[in-house]
C-alpha cells in the first residue's frame, strides 16, 4: 500500500485540503496520472496566486461542486468563477427542496428562503434504510449520499468522465465526505484496489485541524464546527471500509453499482481514460 504520506498534496493558501488522485497504484500494475483529478476543501477562499497555480501551472479547467444550493448562495461567488475558461458544475448530494444542476443557475434565481436564519430548511429529511441503520452514522449518510442522490452521484462522475482536456477539482465544504464519496468511486473505475482508496480517504485526518479553523471562520459553517469536537469531524479508515464492503455484498462492487444505477461500460471506460490514459 502506498505511504499516506506521499506527496500528493497540493499546498494552497486558501485551502487546507487540496490534493491530486494521482500516482496511485491499480490492479493491473500501473498508476493514476497527476493532474487529471484534483479533490479539495471549499474554493471559497483561494488568494489570486492560487487561482494562478491552478488555472495556469495545474490546468484547472473544471470545479464539480458537491454543496447544497443553500450553501453556495450563503458562500458566494468563490474567485475561479471570475476565470472564463473555468466551467462550474452542481450536482448536490444531500436531498433538498427545488432542482438545480448548474451553479450559474442557482446563482440567478431569487432564494425564497431566508437562508441566513436557517439555511437547513431547504434540505429534506434524510431517509435511512432499515437494513442499515445499524451502521456508524457517517456510513449511514455515505450510504444516503448513494441511495437518496445516486441521480447526482452518477452526474458528477459523468461530468468529470466527459470534462475534456485539463484538470477537474471535486469539492464540497471539508472536502472529506461527499468528495470522498465520488473520488472513492473514480478511482474504483481506475482500478485503485480497494485498500488504497481507503488510504486516500483518510488522508484527510492528516489535515483535519486545518479543515475545521477553515469552516469555523465561516458563518455558514461555524455553529456545526463549535458544537462538535475535532474527533467527530475526523474521517476514519474503516468508514470507507464499510461503505466499500457493502458495495461488494450488494452489487458485486463499486462498478456493479455504478452499473446499476445507469453508469455502464462506456462511460466507466471513458472515467477510466480520465485517470489512466
Amino acid at each position: 500500500m502506498s505511504s499516506p504520506g506521499d506527496d500528493r498534496w497540493i499546498r494552497l493558501d486558501g485551502t487546507a485540503n487540496t490534493r491530486d488522485l494521482g500516482g496511485l497504484p491499480t490492479v493491473d500494475g500501473g498508476r493514476t496520472i497527476p493532474g487529471r483529478i484534483l479533490r479539495s476543501d471549499n474554493l471559497q477562499t483561494l488568494t489570486a496566486d492560487d487561482v494562478r497555480r491552478l488555472t495556469g501551472e495545474l490546468g484547472l479547467r473544471q470545479v464539480i461542486d458537491l454543496r447544497t444550493t443553500a450553501e453556495i448562495l450563503l458562500e458566494g461567488r468563490g474567485p475561479l468563477r471570475d476565470v472564463p475558461e473555468v466551467q462550474h458544475r452542481h450536482f448536490t448530494l444531500l436531498p433538498e427542496r427545488g432542482h438545480h444542476t448548474d451553479v450559474f443557475a442557482v446563482e440567478e434565481d431569487d432564494a425564497p428562503l431566508d437562508l441566513q436564519a436557517g439555511w437547513t430548511e431547504s434540505l429534506l429529511p434524510r431517509q435511512v434504510a432499515e437494513h442499515d441503520e445499524v451502521e456508524p452514522p457517517a456510513v449511514r449518510s455515505y450510504l444516503g449520499y448513494l441511495g437518496q442522490r445516486g441521480d447526482n452521484v452518477v452526474a458528477a462522475l459523468r461530468a468529470i468522465a466527459h470534462g475534456g482536456p485539463g484538470a477537474s477539482v471535486v469539492h464540497c465544504a471539508a472536502g472529506k465526505d461527499r468528495t470522498g464519496v465520488v473520488c472513492a468511486l473514480s478511482l474504483a473505475v481506475a482500478g485503485v484496489p480497494h485498500e488504497e482508496i481507503v488510504a486516500d480517504y483518510a488522508m484527510t485526518a492528516e489535515v483535519i485541524d486545518g479543515v475545521v479553523a477553515r469552516l469555523a471562520a465561516s458563518s455558514t459553517y461555524a455553529e456545526d464546527m463549535d458544537t462538535r469536537d475535532i474527533a467527530s469531524h475526523t474521517p476514519r479508515a474503516e468508514t470507507m471500509d464499510r461503505v466499500l464492503t457493502l458495495l461488494d455484498e450488494r452489487f458485486g462492487g463499486p462498478l456493479g453499482w455504478l452499473t446499476t444505477h445507469g453508469f455502464g461500460p462506456d462511460e466507466q471506460a471513458a472515467l477510466r481514460a480520465r485517470l489512466r490514459d
